[in-house]
């Protein structure tokens, strides 16, 4: 880039040949959190005055609206939520010490894996560079908060390239310190705003709160870790975070606080402390399920994983395994990406694991007991992944197959021009399947149709190899069999060269014109 700039729009000092920040670099990271503390302090009072009584009017819109109908009540009500929800996402930014979320070790490497099959979606215009080293690395956070954070900085890189453009992930070690690094090719952003980025609803988008980049910062800084921005307009920007290694402590089972009765059933022990169960698994969950509401996929949790979790208890193989495809073609069709699947169903798995442990625990089950519980809870999870799996699959496949299909039928639209003369134009990539659909589709409606001349038009055909030109030139002889004569079309000069190369005659049934008007002109 010709321009950088940093958080407070100043140079920050070069690090230091151990990987350690200089002083410069630490007083400029802390003149930063302390700005945002004191902005994060004075929005969080602002928002908690401000959502108590937006809180009441809904309270009073809704009791209203049992009384009354009317359009805009319902207006009224649907813009409250989302300035509630505004206030709410401000609230937990500025105090996200607040969040109960433990502590664990994280390779953020496979996170950021993980979190770009979220913008499959994208990858058609925008090219991913992954240049991931120390891979092995971890470091200790909490792992939803950093999920969150990484995902809003993926969604601006993508949202801050208009067109075509490239996002780079780095990803390595230096010195006693992680790095990732975030670059896009898109808009930048302008050097004198850099030092305002993270304050909340600052944004340089036209629709935005500013929320996003502010979740990102405070996160960051909750880590022990630093952010440094570098941004040119027109080129792109840089996000560059830098993460302290610290030791990993182990970690140990999951204290669940469940109640227990002497001598009742796993199935009892489940009934009795359902309600605990599902709030363990919605704490767990907590990160993804903010990621499926950012990006809008269809989910209904924890409708989904309580009827998962009765089944399991109970042993339904079958019901389960029905439930698997239902969810399975669910999530297909609602395009859920299959990484969001995996997520939910480890978390469900590491919950469930743990009420195993703690109830045997009661119990006093021994090693075989624990041994073979361990086959059969797996064998049944597994079973349901890979019947959800399957469905999915054949659900995608099936919809290919249609849109295949689809592309068939509107590929070969041969135009009627009167009783017995007809205009096929070919439009687009030529390959051998769909020169196979050409043949089979062309005869058959010569056929049906009693045509006795057909202009076939290559003038909008892409591209076509060497084994493409030769079999649309069977086709042609195919028709000259049925008693119908082909005019060809709109030849480009490298498929002519190819003819000429492959040696291919035509018949005295076979006639080319340079353009398509020029043979309906020959033959009105």
């Amino acid at each position: 880039m010709n321009s950088t700039s940093k958080l407070q729009g100043e140079e920050r000092g070069s690090l230091q040949s151990n990987g350690q920040p200089s002083s410069h670099n630490t007083q400029k990271t802390e003149d930063t959190l302390s700005r945002l503390a004191s902005i994060g302090q004075i929005a969080a009072g602002i928002a908690h005055e401000v959502r108590n009584p937006l809180t009441a009017v809904k309270g009073f819109l809704q009791l209203l609206k049992e009384e009354i109908s009317h359009g805009y009540l319902d207006i009224a009500c649907s813009e409250l939520d989302q300035a509630i929800a505004t206030l709410q996402d401000l609230l937990q930014v500025c105090k996200p010490d607040l969040e109960e979320e433990s502590y664990l070790s994280i390779n953020l490497c496979s996170e950021l894996e993980s979190l770009l099959y979220l913008f499959q979606d994208q990858i058609y215009r925008v090219q991913i560079v992954r240049n991931f080293r120390n891979c092995d690395e971890v470091i200790w956070g909490k792992r939803n908060q950093l999920k969150k954070a990484f995902f809003n900085l993926l969604k601006n890189a993508f949202e801050a390239i208009p067109h075509e453009g490239i996002i780079t992930i780095d990803h390595y070690r230096m010195g006693d310190f992680v790095y990732v690094s975030i670059s896009d090719t898109g808009v930048g952003v302008p050097r004198e705003k850099l030092q305002l980025l993270g304050t909340p609803f600052f944004t340089t988008k036209d629709e935005g709160t500013g929320m996003g980049l502010t979740q990102v910062f405070s996160t960051i800084y909750q880590h022990g870790g630093t952010i440094e921005v570098k941004s040119t307009e027109g080129i792109g920007t840089t996000f560059t975070i830098q993460f302290p290694i610290e030791m990993i402590e182990q970690i140990g089972v999951m204290d669940m606080n469940m109640q227990y009765v002497e001598g009742q059933s796993f199935q009892e022990y489940f009934a009795m402390n359902e309600d605990r169960f599902h709030e363990l698994f919605a704490h767990e969950t907590k990160g993804t399920n903010q990621l499926i509401a950012d990006s809008m996929y269809n989910i209904n949790v924890g409708d989904i994983f309580v009827r998962m979790a009765k089944l399991l208890v109970e042993e339904r193989q079958h019901e389960l395994t029905m439930l698997a495809k239902e969810l399975g073609k669910t999530g297909a069709r609602n395009d859920v990406p299959l990484v969001i699947k995996l997520e939910l169903i480890q978390a469900f798995r590491k919950v469930y694991w743990n009420l195993l442990h703690n109830y045997y625990q009661n119990v006093g089950l021994d090693m075989e007991g624990v041994f073979q519980l361990g086959i059969k809870t797996n064998f049944l999870l597994d079973h349901y992944i890979f019947h959800y799996f399957s469905s999915y699959i054949e659900y995608k496949d099936e919809l290919l197959r249609s849109h295949r299909e689809t592309i068939d039928d509107l590929s070969v639209p041969i135009i009627p021009l009167s009783a017995s003369m007809a205009v096929l134009p070919i439009v687009g990539t030529l390959d051998t399947y769909r020169a196979k659909k050409v043949q089979e589709r062309t005869l058959n409606q010569i056929a049906n149709l009693k045509i006795q001349k057909i202009i076939i038009d290559l003038s909008g055909v892409a591209f076509m190899d060497t084994a493409v030109v030769g079999h649309l030139f069977r086709i042609v002889e195919g028709i000259g069999l049925l008693g119908c004569k082909a005019i060809i079309t709109g030849i480009r000069p490298e498929i002519a060269n190819t003819m000429i190369e492959l040696g291919i005659a035509f018949t005295e049934k076979v006639v080319t014109k340079a353009t398509l008007q020029q043979a309906l002109e020959e033959l009105q």
